[in-house]
Formats: structure tokens, sequence, C-alpha cells
């Protein structure tokens, strides 16, 4: 966001090389600063919260709302509600916040979230069941009875044929959700200020951005093919049962690895968008914001992707009942082991069900990531200070800090 300065510096210098968070403001640490002289890091003498929230004393301004200003809760060491000037509150989330905010930013912005997606979404279906028709092979009928040389080479084709089709489908789906991913990450960034933006404000911000993710996720799909490869190549080279035993265990060690790069890589997209940052930068960024929060970040990640598993099921599997009657297809086909080969009917309604699907789903996910890469930023760079100014709260403009 350019009229947020938060995003970028002055947040992106603790968390190189550092492995504990910023104190917060009502946690005075001693630095070793000049005594008098204030840092994020170490109120003044005698002040145990920052000038952020200035006031409370005769003829000064009120106290600011939010952490460490505010009328007081009744209660030994209640703390007053955080500042929230958006869809979540300006201090370090919780699962069910950084849920809830990417469905409440979702249902503020749906003009602009909803709309883009449904056009991108409907977009890539419609070329998607165009190639099924008319560009995609046939399913290749592999004969149970074929025994030996036969049986591999007919499952050696079937697998090619079932990766041919999926290729050009998968590509035109992380297209789409790129496209996606960037406009709703602007929409997130102003929804957090509680700011309105248009379609044409988030794809303004958004466009100069597109080349750079798509460069990110290619960088990522190839990271992940080479630690495959090194994992399993070995063992394929060495052949017979040692070989497919090395072969599996490698396998194994792969997975490891890459889930581990998949969840440390996690917040790259959101701190390229809005950090304007490299590719390689953003990488780096993501592993510094996640290291010693990656547990925390694998399970918001994992409990999200279930969540769309299971709503993508919910949703898909009448469609797609509904496009095999219609279709014609009877139950039994769907046993042959070549597969059926379904006609318009079916290709047409489960389109449908995918256009509901990806609409809905594919900014939920981009928002998650966008408000993980905030809330990562506020527990270990206090953003939540620069929000604030940025959201023109009283109390935290950037003169009443220097004072």
């Amino acid at each position: 966001m350019n009229d947020s300065p938060g995003w970028a510096t002055p947040g992106s210098a603790p968390s190189d090389g550092q492995e504990a968070a910023i104190p917060r403001p009502s946690e005075p640490q001693d630095t070793g600063a000049p005594a008098g002289q204030w840092s994020p890091q170490q109120p003044p003498p005698g002040q145990w919260s920052p000038p952020s929230n200035p006031g409370g004393g005769p003829g000064g301004p009120p106290p600011a709302p939010g952490r460490g200003g505010g009328p007081q809760r009744p209660g030994w060491g209640a703390q007053p509600p955080a500042a929230k000037p958006g869809v979540i509150p300006l201090r370090p989330l919780g699962l069910g916040e950084i849920l809830d905010g990417s469905v409440s930013a979702l249902r503020a912005h749906w003009r602009t979230a909803l709309g883009f997606s449904l056009a991108v979404s409907v977009v890539v279906q419609v070329a998607v069941v165009l190639m099924q028709r008319y560009l995609l092979p046939e399913p290749t009928n592999v004969d149970p009875n074929a025994t030996g040389t036969e049986a591999l080479r007919q499952a050696s084709e079937s697998v090619q044929t079932t990766l041919i089709s999926l290729a050009p489908a998968s590509f035109l789906t992380m297209i789409a959700t790129l496209f996606t991913a960037s406009v709703v990450t602007v929409v997130i960034s102003r929804s957090v200020l509680g700011r309105p933006v248009t379609l044409s404000d988030a794809w303004a911000e958004a466009r100069p951005r597109i080349l750079p993710l798509v460069g990110l996720t290619v960088l990522v799909t190839l990271i992940t093919i080479t630690v495959m490869t090194v994992g399993i190549g070995p063992g394929l080279l060495v052949g017979a049962e040692a070989g497919a035993a090395l072969a599996v265990l490698g396998f194994g060690a792969a997975c490891v690895v890459i889930l581990w790069l998949q969840v440390s890589f996690a917040l790259a997209a959101p701190a390229l968008m809005l950090e304007r940052q490299g590719i390689i930068t953003a990488l780096r960024r993501s592993a510094k914001l996640v290291h010693g929060a990656w547990w925390r970040t694998f399970g918001i990640l994992a409990l999200t992707y279930l969540l769309v598993f299971l709503l993508s099921f919910v949703v898909s599997i009448p469609f797609g009942i509904v496009g095999v009657i219609a279709d014609g297809t009877g139950v039994n086909d769907f046993f042959e082991t070549g597969g059926p080969s379904f006609g318009w009917p079916f290709l047409i309604i489960t389109g449908i069900g995918e256009v509901i699907v990806s609409t809905l789903l594919y900014p939920f996910v981009a928002g998650v990531m966008a408000l993980l890469y905030v809330d990562q930023r506020i527990r270990r760079e206090a953003l939540d200070l620069d929000l604030a100014r940025a959201a023109g709260l009283p109390g935290y403009d950037a003169e009443t800090l220097r004072s």
C-alpha cells in the first residue's frame, strides 16, 4: 500500500537475524539507550506505555483508544480493547480472528473481491471445459487381464494420459489463483485500515506485481520439483528392490522437506505484493517472519486447507451427481479402468460447480495468507502502531510518537 508506510520498512529490520520479537509497548526493556531518549524498545524512565498513546495528564489530550490508552476495564491488570479501524483488531490475532477477518473483508468488499474472482473463474472454467471436450485425449482403457510387460505398458500410458489431462487445468487454475490473490491481498490491506477500495483501484495497485508473483510461483514450483527429484532419483537409478526401498525413503524425506519449505515460504506472496519486494527477497522475508512460528503457521494453513477441501467436496458432489444423471452415464462407467467419457451436460454442470467453489474459496485462502502476514508482523515488528497511524487514529501521528 503506497499510503501506508508500515507495510515496508521500518518493520523489515527487526526480523533480520533476530530470534525474539520486539517487546510490546507494555513490556519495558533496557536496551542501553541514554536516559530520556525513547525508542520503540525502551520507554522513557517512569513511563510504562510508549508515547504512541499520549495524554491522560492535566491539560493533555485524551488517551488514544486501543492498547495502552482509553478507559480501563475493571479489575487488576485489565487491558483496554485494541483499536479496530477495519476488519481486525490491531493486536496479535488468534486463529478465529484470522479466519473471520478474511470472511469479513470479502463480505465488506464483495463487489471488488468476489466480482473479480467470479469473472476470472468463469473465463478459466470455460477454457477448461473446452479443452476437456476437444483437446484432451480420450481415457486409456487398461485390460485387467493383461500381465507382465503389457500390463506395465498400459498402466504407463494411463498415467501419462491422466497427467496430460490434468496439466492444462492445473496451469489455468494456478494463473486464476495468482490473479485472484493479487487483488484480494490489496483488498485485505485496505480492509485492515477500514478504507474503501474499488476494483479499479485494487487492480491498478496489483497489476505491476502480477509478473513477479508469477515468477515467485514458478520458482517455488521448481524448488519443489528439484527436491522431489533429488529424493527419489538415486533410488530410481539403482533399480531392483534396494532401489525401490531407497526411492520410498527418499520420497518420504522429500515430502518432509517440501512441507517445511511450503510453510516457510507461505508469506512470500503478501510480502512481495505489499512491501514491493523482489522474488528472492520475498522468500527470505517470509522465512524470517515464519521462523519461530512454523508450527503455528502450519496449523493455521492446515485448518484453512481442510476447510477448503470440505467445502469444495460439499459443493462439488451434488453438481457431479446431477451432471452424471443429466449426461446419462451409468454408474458402472465410473468403475471402468480407463474412466468414462463425459458429454456436454456433465462438463457444463460440473463446471458451474467449479466456478462457485473457485469464486468463494480462492479469495478466502488469499485473505488468510494476507492476514497471517499482518499477524506475524504485528507480533515481531509492532506493525500495529504503524497501521494505527496510517489509519489516522488519534494519538498515533508521527509528531506525537516523536514527542
